[in-house]
């Protein structure tokens, strides 16, 4: 028999209580979205209070603008994730059940639809401030890491967004049916813990390029954190989507990988616009120095 890891323990919540005669849960998934907004919120304050990191030696915005920012950001993200997953992953049962689109805390957000939500957010806070576009990018691309990694810890710790099955040492058997549905798989499904993978490379890898970036005066360069930012997910997105379990909606019979359009998934065809866009804000950052 293989060696694999059994699950561990974990509880979507973090703590219940009664409140109201109902019952209150705090979900580690929730948890950790307050954690990674704030998270980013202080980082950007702190980058913001050192002008010397920026273009002529002036920070974009000024500390309190940031709390403008952050709210704007938190309606983009929840706004733009919803509607991204209901978009991008299941338009036919929402069009069928447009009232579920509203039952957020059921699950159902999408990165690539909250990444245009906060693009959508900044654009008005830039033309509200007259912030510079490019700059508040950077410092957006900057604060966002610390989110991501928690975020796919909060995966991990809900059993969900699992990888494909694998007989790797590091496999986890996860819980429920769905993940033991493994065709040809004999006794307990091992699986890549990919949600891992992910928080390790769109989070903890790609923060800490960031800040090294920053630290070598990337941010006197407008575009160029971000376009690092948008380069690094999309591609680290589109090579862990190999090892990840492709969303149940593509998948079928004759398409068991899941793939929507040139042999590959969602996640891979909508990381590529990213991927480009990232690059050739890199380039024109260089070409402006």
């Amino acid at each position: 028999m293989p060696l694999m890891i059994e699950f561990p323990g974990f509880r979507p919540e973090v703590f219940t209580l009664p409140l109201f005669g109902f019952e209150f849960a705090l979900r580690w998934y929730a948890l950790a979205y307050i954690a990674g907004i704030l998270i980013g919120w202080r980082i950007v304050v702190a980058a913001i209070r050192r002008p010397g990191l920026w273009p002529g030696g002036r920070a974009p915005m000024t500390a309190e603008q940031v709390e403008d920012l952050l709210t704007a950001a938190i309606l983009g993200i929840v706004i733009g994730g919803r509607l991204g997953f209901v978009l991008f992953y299941q338009p036919g049962y929402y069009l069928a059940n447009p009232l579920e689109i509203l039952k957020v805390w059921q699950g159902g957000m999408a990165f690539h639809g909250g990444f245009l939500g906060v693009v959508v957010a900044g654009i008005w806070f830039c033309r509200k401030h007259g912030v510079a576009p490019l700059s508040l990018a950077d410092a957006l691309a900057l604060a966002t890491p610390p989110g991501l990694l928690l975020g796919r810890v909060a995966n991990f710790i809900n059993a969900e967004l699992w990888g494909r099955p694998t007989d790797l040492p590091w496999g986890v058997v996860f819980p429920g049916a769905a993940a033991q549905d493994c065709p040809g798989v004999l006794g307990p499904c091992a699986r890549h813990p990919s949600q891992l993978y992910e928080a390790g490379l769109e989070g903890l890898v790609l923060g800490l390029v960031l800040w090294a970036m920053v630290r070598g005066g990337a941010l006197a360069r407008p575009g160029r954190v971000a376009g690092a930012f948008l380069a690094g997910y999309g591609l680290a997105r589109f090579v862990v989507e190999f090892a990840r379990q492709a969303d149940p909606q593509f998948v079928t019979p004759d398409n068991p990988w899941g793939h929507v359009a040139l042999g590959m998934t969602m996640g891979q065809l909508l990381s590529l616009p990213m991927t480009a866009a990232g690059l050739w804000l890199v380039a024109r950052a260089r070409r402006a120095a």
